[in-house]
Formats: structure tokens, sequence, C-alpha cells
């Protein structure tokens, strides 16, 4: 089966995903390392969503659902990191032809070749973009914003490398696989 990225129900997996990210957003946990960085339950929504229907999809949620839910919890919306939330979701979302989680497919190849991917999109994004975007949006310290951006890389790689594989992995067991059903 040919995904659409832009079908009609990825237009609503993009609503429905964004409210839930945004809810999610509120359950964080504070890492008491660096001030204003937190473990996100958010981030393992959107691997979810996105190796379902894909980057465009995964951007979409991250964007949207990160940018509403910083103006509803801080009264502002700090872009930087909103910037690599929508780069992060397209980053999960960019293999979601090859993991075939929506047809029951999420083996250790499948698995392995997710955390491939979805470690080297968050290193990229938490460890490189988001400082470098703060230090020259919001004129931030270096030193901060790349202590910052390592910690919360590093925590949400994990999360969503344990509890994101795992929903991942739920989710595709779920699912009918291709040819399993017999005519009797």
């Amino acid at each position: 089966m040919k995904k659409d990225l832009l079908s009609i129900r990825t237009i609503v997996a993009v609503g429905i995903g964004a409210a839930i990210f945004i809810v999610l957003r509120y359950i964080a946990i504070p890492t008491g390392i660096v001030p204003n960085t937190t473990v996100q339950l958010s981030y393992i929504f959107l691997a979810l969503i996105a190796s379902i229907y894909g980057p465009l999809a995964g951007a979409l949620i991250g964007l949207i659902g990160h940018s509403i839910g910083d103006a509803l919890q801080y009264g502002s919306v700090w872009w930087s990191w909103v910037v690599v939330s929508g780069f992060v979701g397209a980053g999960f979302g960019s293999i979601f032809r090859k993991l075939k989680i929506s047809e029951g497919i999420f083996n250790g190849k499948s698995i392995v070749l997710f955390n491939v991917v979805q470690i080297v999109t968050q290193a990229i994004g938490w460890f490189l973009i988001a400082p470098v975007l703060d230090i020259a949006i919001y004129g931030e310290p270096a030193n901060k914003v790349f202590t910052q951006g390592f910690v919360a890389g590093i925590l949400d790689i994990v999360t969503v490398g344990i509890f994101g594989t795992l929903l991942i992995w739920l989710y595709a067991r779920t699912q009918t696989k291709k040819g399993s059903l017999k005519k009797e």
C-alpha cells in the first residue's frame, strides 16, 4: 500500500497528533541538571505518529505541537527548539516506508534502523541546530545552550530509544501482517 504524504488521513493525524503532543508537553520531568530542560514524553508519541504517517506529518506535528505548547505553557514561543521539534519529527518519519509498521512489521532490523535514524536526527537537532539557533536568534551564551542541547538530546535519545521503540513495537503487533489471513 503506497501512502500519501498529505492524504486526508495524514491531515487528520497531524491535527490529532499536534493536540496530543501539546498535552504530553505538560507531562515533563525536570532534569535537575540544567534549567528549562526536562524529560519530554511528547517525543515518544511523535516517534510513533511520524513512523506511521511520514516526515511531513512528523514535521508538522513537531512544529505545531511545540509552538502552541510553548505559547500556552509559557506565553511565548522558543522558536529555536520549535524548529528542532519539526526537524526531529521529519527525521523520525523519514524512514516510515522502510519500517512498514502499519503492515505489522517491526523486527530487529527495523528496530536498529529506527534507532540509528532517531539517534542521528536528535543528535544533529539538539546538539547542533538548537544551540546555534539559540545563539543566533536570542543571543544566548554558548556554554549554556550547548549544555542544554546536550542534556535534552541525551534524554530524548534515551526515552525515544526505549519507550518510543516499545510503543512502535506494540503498535506494529496490533496490525495485520500482509498475507497472514487465509481463506478457508
